[in-house]
């Protein structure tokens, strides 16, 4: 009967923290929402919008099977692509150049309440260029405000944001391949993006558009 009596206890105590995660949940849902679709929309899906739902249990008829050391929610994501448009899950919904802006877009708002010391991008601007390209860029050099921030690419447009730019180069003699990396700057780094823009050195016109593209980031 004690034993009884200390599970009723011990049952309201797990409903009303279930109840208090699940508000915590919901509100921070609308934010990251807001601030999610703020992002991607500055990154050349100006239509586009983040939504995170909370599906909950029903809190009037618990069952202990909806108890999970997590909680008794679950979490949705989803994006849609226009205003009045149908709500998509994120993994069904969206193009891999999109789920690249997505993804960057979440990590950028989460970096300025749980920053992580090194973030590692590899090719997180598979599928997107131009206009897209540089935005991307600009929310990496954002991102690195709160973190340090490695990014492989080969994008000039995004490489151009970079505070530091090292290039990765293969030789081989048939047996033996070795890699190298050296730091570019000054005149090697505008050489070496007016290489990812022209795909061959001296073009005074790629030369020109690196030197912009540089600039971007004063």
């Amino acid at each position: 009967k004690e034993l009884e009596t200390e599970l009723v206890g011990i049952k309201k105590k797990l409903v009303a923290a279930a109840k208090s995660l699940t508000s915590s949940r919901s509100e921070n849902a609308t934010k990251l929402s807001k601030e999610v679709t703020k992002e991607i929309q500055q990154l050349s899906m100006p239509h586009t919008s983040f939504h995170c739902q909370v599906q909950s249990a029903d809190y009037n008829a618990l069952k202990e099977s909806d108890f999970t050391a997590l909680g008794c929610d679950e979490i949705a994501m989803l994006i849609q692509g226009h205003k009045d448009g149908p709500l998509v899950p994120l993994a069904k919904g969206a193009s891999g150049g999109e789920m690249s802006r997505v993804m960057l877009a979440l990590e950028v708002v989460i970096a300025a309440s749980h920053p992580v010391g090194t973030y590692v991008f590899d090719e997180v601007d598979a599928g997107v260029g131009g206009k897209a390209a540089i935005e991307v860029g600009r929310r990496l050099h954002a991102l690195s405000r709160h973190a340090q921030v490695i990014v492989v690419t080969h994008l000039p447009q995004v490489a151009a944001w970079a505070d530091s730019h090292f290039v990765v180069t293969k030789d081989s003699n048939g047996s033996v391949s070795q890699s190298d990396v050296r730091k570019v700057e000054g005149e090697q780094r505008i050489e070496e993006i007016a290489r990812m823009l022209a795909g061959f050195e001296n073009s005074t016109s790629a030369r020109e558009h690196a030197a912009e593209l540089l600039s971007l980031r004063v």
